[in-house]
């Protein structure tokens, strides 16, 4: 770096020399009076080293002209113009003179000199890789011509580290065909992706439209994950906040890229004035759903955020991002279950909450076709607790996160939530507290969820299985079901139940086949799928509300609100949860279904578990 600076500097003592010989030159048509080229002779040396001192204070001499830009092309030109200026001053002092158009003369060449001189350098810069970068290296095609496409190629050409070559464009504005970006061709449209690909050997393809709707994005990714290569994107325009690109910013094409969603539209203000200033309980904070929770409410600022949870790793792991990413968020990470009444009783009459979010609960169907009675003492009993603390402490609003497979269930986990449900809206009916439930259904990338055993299976060569080639189910992204449900709690009155607008059902199968893509192999050829068959307790397909039950619209386009229309049962169900509750520890697991059964209707058990218990009794 030092031995380039006085490089520098040296050629700048020799432009600035020349520069006025040349101007010299030029004003006399070559026939120099020999009094002005004494008096350029003379002031040669001390003119120079004034201007290297005024290079110097423009930073001419540290910039990084790698990168050099415009920004560095205005530096030069304020550079020259200082010393130009500079230089006529000091002659206007001395009796020596030259004359006036010299003084022009020689800022244009100084300014074709210098930055010509900078610029070169660049050049050379960029042509010679770095020792990182020697060996191999994948071809990249950019999908989108823009400034934010221009700046994509300018960072992966200034970072050769990483070993990827942009070396070719794609973009459906004709007008942009057959020119250049960064010396890199725009070849076509989109129905050149697949000759692209196959012509300039792609191995990466970057989607650089952050302006483009999601829909127009999915439909990009639809073609792209059908050529084999690894996909990245930028994000939406919304999550660029300064309008500049960097590497950082490039990220894979997930498979929630696939669901082709919107940004979520929220009331901030209605949120923030429900929350700011509030004592706000999260149960089950420790996962998926409830951490979540707990980062989105400590954005709006709530007076005190309590975290509940059983599992005390996870709730470690919470504690000290929020203390990163909140600090001046007052919190508390308290250990303990939803089941053990008494210790619920003590975080309400200690904290005193404003407003309870209750995401404890079993949520693996098989496993609870397994221990029926466990999911029961969590996601019922644990409920009855935690909905009665809130009543006896005058919490002002309840929170229930519930589940699509709460309606019309076919397994215990579904069954126990609908049962969850009865419980909060009974409570409603005579409590001043507003209890209400959020349904929505699966949810990418949480604990559990078949993304990440998909990615494991794939990983490991395959098969990935695949439960029916005909089971569909409801997707939402953690950030997104979450945001949501923060804003159906803000517009409760008490006593609804609201399901969220999941989009179109999804087949298993084709985000098996996608993921598959998306990892850079083909289905059923790299890497096989294996239909396993069914679950314990798992249907088809998932439904979003019950028979009995209307669907109303709210005022937010992805938010509908459920009218029960049976209500009068309510009391019944109560009864039944309370007999439960008396015979829980030496009920068999049919037993316990069976009184399920009696507390949840429309629970129509998918496994017989008397043959089960018969089952497990001759293995034992």
């Amino acid at each position: 770096m030092i031995r380039r600076q006085w490089g520098l500097i040296v050629l700048d003592i020799v432009m600035l020399i020349v520069a006025v010989a040349l101007a010299l030159f030029l004003r006399f048509e070559g026939d120099v009076p020999q009094r002005y080229i004494d008096i350029a002779w003379k002031y040669s040396i001390p003119m120079a080293v004034l201007g290297v001192l005024i290079f110097a204070a423009y930073k001419m001499y540290i910039n990084l002209w790698r990168y050099a830009s415009i920004d560095e092309f205005l530096t030069v030109i304020a550079g020259v113009s200082t010393y130009c200026l500079a230089v006529y001053i000091v002659f206007q002092f001395i009796p020596d003179s030259l004359p006036r158009s010299i003084y022009v003369l020689q800022w244009f060449i100084l300014v074709a000199f210098i930055s010509g001189s900078r610029f070169v350098l660049r050049a050379v810069d960029s042509l010679r890789p770095t020792r990182s970068a020697r060996g191999k290296h994948t071809n990249v095609l950019v999908i989108g011509a823009g400034s934010a496409g221009s700046m994509v190629i300018k960072e992966l050409r200034e970072h050769p580290e990483l070993r990827r070559v942009p070396v070719a464009v794609i973009d459906e504005d004709r007008n942009k065909w057959k020119t250049r970006i960064h010396s890199i061709p725009v070849v076509g449209g989109m129905d050149m992706l697949q000759h692209t690909v196959d012509r300039f050997l792609i191995g990466e393809i970057i989607i650089a439209i952050p302006s483009a709707s999601e829909q127009n994005i999915l439909d990009i990714i639809n073609q792209c994950k059908e050529t084999g290569c690894r996909l990245r994107r930028l994000p939406g325009v919304y999550k660029i906040l300064d309008g500049q690109v960097s590497i950082k910013q490039i990220q894979d094409v997930k498979i929630e890229d696939l669901l082709g969603r919107p940004p979520v539209t929220l009331d901030t203000e209605n949120i923030s004035a429900y929350i700011s200033g509030k004592v706000v309980l999260v149960t089950g904070a420790g996962g998926s759903i409830g951490s979540e929770l707990c980062r989105q409410i400590s954005e709006y600022g709530p007076q005190f955020l309590i975290m509940l949870d059983i599992y005390e790793n996870n709730m470690y792991e919470l504690q000290l991002e929020l203390e990163r990413n909140f600090p001046d968020i007052p919190r508390k990470v308290l250990i303990g279950s939803v089941r053990d009444e008494a210790r619920i009783d003590q975080v309400f009459s200690i904290y005193r909450p404003h407003i309870v979010f209750h995401a404890a609960a079993h949520k693996h169907v098989p496993l609870m076709e397994d221990s029926p009675g466990e999911a029961i003492k969590n996601n019922v009993l644990g409920t009855i607790n935690v909905a009665e603390a809130a009543n006896r402490y005058k919490v002002q609003r309840f929170v229930l996160i519930s589940t699509d497979k709460a309606v019309n269930p076919t397994n215990v986990m579904g069954a126990s939530k609908r049962a969850a449900e009865l419980v909060v809206q009974h409570l409603n009916r005579n409590s001043q507290t507003e209890y209400v439930a959020v349904r929505f259904g699966n949810v990418l990338g949480s604990n559990g969820s078949v993304i990440p055993i998909f990615q494991r299976q794939i990983a490991a060569g395959g098969p990935v299985q695949v439960t029916h080639p005909e089971v569909t189910r409801y997707f939402m992204t953690i950030q997104e079901a979450v945001q949501l449900v923060l804003q159906a709690s803000a517009m409760a009155k008490g006593g609804e139940i609201f399901v969220l607008d999941m989009g179109k059902p999804v087949k298993i199968l084709d985000l098996a086949r996608d993921l598959i893509k998306l990892s850079g192999f083909k289905p059923d050829v790299d890497i096989p799928i294996q239909f396993i068959g069914l679950r314990p307790g798992e249907k088809l397909y998932e439904e979003l509300h019950l028979d009995d039950e209307s669907v109303q619209t709210t005022c937010h386009d992805k938010i509908f609100v459920l009218k029960n229309g049976c209500l009068d049962d309510l009391q019944a169900c109560r009864q039944e949860i309370d007999k439960l509750r008396a015979t829980l520890l030496q009920a068999s697991n049919s037993e316990v279904v069976n009184v399920l059964r009696q507390v949840v209707p429309s629970f129509k058990p998918a496994v017989n578990h008397d043959a089960q218990a018969s089952s497990e009794t001759i293995q034992d």
